[in-house]
């Protein structure tokens, strides 16, 4: 009986979500396999199974494990059925700081790529009651890695006025709030910090090398200048798999 109602809810989630269900399964199964519900080396259930188990066709479990097996994480054997060979990585060596001189510091080895410039733009999302746009802004999109794996997938808007105080080479070596805390004699008079958490969108993926629908935390930051407007909004998009928010309650 339990194993049925299992089964009735995985087949009721599939129909309600409008993600198409070989992705829906394709992060179901990836999960299990997270979880050690499905242990290396182990034999997952057939395709005939898993269809009946999450009401579907036995093509779209097909679909789903088609994607697994690119990605390494299973390997499947005419006759002798389809087996786990690893699990996800889930190495967190990324910390999302939470006080001004942490968000100051560069992540080690981390390397900083410049995907796109745009001038004289202005962002039309901004949080609401915390200071007032300039009136344009340097959008630059930037992919931090490391390793050779990326991590952070950023859009930082720096108000116009003070880019020229900004080199070059800092766009690639600094990250957004020390840009900002660099600039001579620009005064910061707030600076916040916002996150939620989401799940990967098909171009997220592509950029930072997720499973679509996997889980990644956005990260919004803001800085104020002394004038009452923003010097800085940097939109960030973090995998989950290798980020953890550390937060300090005692000193």
């Amino acid at each position: 009986m339990e194993n049925a109602g299992k089964n009735s809810q995985t087949a009721t989630a599939l129909r309600t979500s409008a993600v198409a269900r070989y992705l829906q399964l394709a992060a179901l199964f990836r999960r299990r396999i997270e979880t050690g519900e499905w242990p290396v080396e182990s034999r997952i259930p057939t395709v005939e199974e898993l269809a009946k188990e999450c009401g579907v066709a036995n093509m779209t479990i097909r679909q789903a494990l088609n994607l697994l097996e690119q990605e390494g994480l299973i390997e499947r054997f005419r006759a002798k059925g389809t087996f786990v060979r690893k699990r996800l990585r889930r190495d967190l060596w990324c910390d999302v700081q939470t006080d001004w001189n942490g968000l100051l510091l560069s992540r080690t080895d981390a390397k900083i790529e410049v995907l796109s410039i745009e001038n004289g733009v202005v962002p039309s999302d901004v949080p609401p009651g915390i200071g007032e746009l300039a009136a344009k802004y340097k959008h630059l999109r930037r992919r931090h890695s490391r390793e050779g794996t990326a991590f952070l997938l950023a859009d930082i808007y720096i108000d116009q006025r003070i880019c020229a105080k900004i080199s070059k080479a800092d766009f690639t070596r600094k990250t957004a709030m020390r840009l900002i805390n660099d600039v001579p004699d620009l005064k910061v008079v707030d600076a916040r910090q916002m996150l939620t958490i989401g799940s990967a969108d098909p171009e997220i993926s592509d950029l930072l090398g997720v499973p679509f629908g996997d889980p990644v935390a956005f990260v919004r930051r803001v800085a104020v200048a002394e004038d009452g407007t923003f010097a800085l909004i940097a939109n960030g998009i973090y995998r989950g798999d290798m980020v953890r928010v550390n937060i300090k309650l005692l000193s």
